[in-house]
């Protein structure tokens, strides 16, 4: 099965429109697609009382994947606001109980930074975490090329079946150290992930270039042709695991949900079970 969503449901302009309070959005985007990337968890662990009100505006066949709260994953400027990391870890697995009673938890992704590289002390850390979730379906994404060069490819492939962490596939730019190839293998038998960053290259690394980097790294729109060709893998990577998800993160442009519709139709997919859509009043 291939599941197609966003990164987030707010900022998609091209399926609300002007008609759709904030409020009412994830309603409105749970009509055209099964399955969101949470965000919001990656700024600040999210209260059970959010995702009990987004769990309930979903239709039960909803899938949400959780991006793991930054101080996780290395991201966190300064100290955390936990007392150690086994408390922040706890936090975040209480957070995400919801979700798991509901059925409605996909996973959970561990996204890491450019600066976390292929070493000893990061292998060790990534264990940590994966003993820490339990059994808990995590996804990892890595975005140091370290990871994937030469024969360490095959060998991170490997430690990620061993430590049944999901493989969150990236197409992002081919734009130096912090960035990583296409791998298409899966690493579990049920799921795999993969994320659609753009291929933005010269705006992938501009890092230093204010405050909007992080919408000019994303601002992508992908043609027919690299969608078509997208959709090829995503059958292929069907064949090796029960689920694919394919979640679009090029929305600096607005162009994700568009992406995904796109490739809704390449796949010739029609979701049932899916929210009943808002209709106009005239």
């Amino acid at each position: 099965m291939i599941t197609i969503g966003l990164t987030g449901w707010g900022d998609h302009d091209s399926l609300h429109g002007s008609k759709v309070a904030p409020r009412d959005k994830l309603k409105e985007y749970a009509s055209f697609f099964p399955t969101v990337e949470v965000d919001a968890s990656f700024y600040a662990i999210q209260p059970k009382r959010n995702s009990s009100k987004w769990i309930g505006e979903t239709p039960e066949s909803f899938q949400f994947i959780v991006k793991a709260y930054q101080g996780m994953t290395g991201h966190q400027r300064g100290e955390i606001p936990f007392n150690d990391k086994a408390e922040m870890f706890s936090a975040f697995k209480d957070s995400l109980a919801p979700y798991i009673e509901a059925n409605k938890l996909a996973m959970a992704l561990f996204q890491f930074p450019p600066w976390f590289d292929c070493q000893r002390e990061n292998v060790e850390y990534l264990r940590w975490c994966r003993d820490q979730m339990g059994d808990l379906p995590c996804a990892l994404e890595f975005r140091n090329q370290s990871w994937f060069a030469g024969e360490m490819k095959e060998k991170t492939v490997e430690f990620m079946k061993r430590e049944k962490w999901i493989h969150s596939i990236c197409d992002e730019p081919q734009a130096g150290v912090g960035s990583v190839p296409t791998v298409l293998q899966a690493t579990t038998e049920d799921k795999v992930l993969v994320r659609f960053h753009g291929r933005n290259t010269h705006g992938w690394n501009k890092q230093g270039g204010g405050q909007n980097w992080r919408e000019v790294r994303y601002l992508y729109r992908y043609n027919r042709e690299e969608l078509q060709e997208w959709a090829v893998n995503l059958k292929k990577l069907e064949e090796q695991c029960e689920h694919v998800f394919a979640v679009f993160n090029n929305n600096s442009g607005g162009d994700a949900a568009d992406n995904a519709q796109q490739m809704l139709g390449i796949l010739d997919i029609d979701y049932s079970g899916l929210a009943p859509r808002q209709l106009d009043l005239f």
